[in-house]
């Protein structure tokens, strides 16, 4: 059995880090390159950083943030937003990421999944969805421009068209659950670990242990992301690693 991982995210805006609920209400939640070395320090197993800003002068700004985070880094960095062609995929593995994750991009231009995982390997590429639940067609849709702009996809169709594209891992986001601290969306994350050959990383949700507990033990989701709670120190990650070695959770 493979063992899980637990990943802190970062969202990135003009050079802090920010969080909200549902992608609004954002404020202030520290230093991406102070909270990057915390959790080398404290055993994440991986760290997520997103850029959420969009001007170009923004974007020399994360470029420094991430040579700087990939420098007080021992674990692996995945490094989202900004992304349009392999050419910015390579300016951010030259800065020091290991992965890079597309969204809005790979909505727009699906064969630049299949470039990338062409130019660097599947094993860089992750493919983060967006997911929001649509009562009255009973099914999941994509959205893009962080969570502004409701697509046609239908999230289990574009997560099977992606993984065939060659994404070697999916960032499956509940847009429902975001920030609200009341678990992960389960049955989204089963729904879509249950289809596919490649891992799945949960976002959206989290509010303490027994959440990741759930979601590992009922879910086939290869790794749990968090953001809030371990910036605001609700949850230690040595504290819910030792929880859900208790629980019999496979884990690093």
């Amino acid at each position: 059995m493979n063992t899980k991982r637990i990943i802190p995210c970062l969202d990135v805006q003009k050079g802090r880090v920010v969080k909200g609920v549902s992608f609004g209400n954002l404020r202030d939640a520290g230093d991406p390159v102070e909270l990057a070395a915390l959790y080398d320090r404290v055993g994440a197993d991986e760290l997520v950083l997103l850029d959420i800003s969009t001007s170009l002068e923004e974007r020399k700004t994360m470029t420094e943030v991430i040579r700087k985070a990939a420098g007080v880094l021992s674990i692996p960095l995945t490094v989202g937003g900004g992304i349009h062609n392999t050419e910015d995929m390579l300016r951010l593995l030259r800065a020091g990421a290991d992965k890079v994750s597309v969204n809005t991009a790979a909505v727009k231009t699906p064969d630049l999944v299949k470039a990338g995982a062409k130019r660097f390997g599947s094993q860089c590429i992750v493919v983060a969805i967006d997911a929001c639940y649509d009562s009255r067609e009973k099914d999941w849709f994509v959205y893009t421009h962080g969570g502004r702009r409701r697509t046609n996809h239908r999230v289990l169709d574009w997560v099977q068209e992606v993984v065939e594209l060659g994404a070697g891992e999916i960032l499956l986001t509940s847009m429902d659950q975001d920030g609200r601290k009341n678990g992960y969306d389960l049955d989204l994350t089963r729904t879509v670990s249950d289809q596919v050959s490649v891992p799945v990383i949960a976002s959206g949700g989290a509010g303490k242990e027994e959440h990741f507990v759930e979601l590992f033990n009922r879910t086939e989701a290869d790794a749990a992301l968090a953001a809030s709670i371990f910036h605001y120190h609700e949850v230690s990650i040595p504290g819910l690693k030792k929880r859900l070695k208790e629980q019999g959770v496979p884990i690093r």
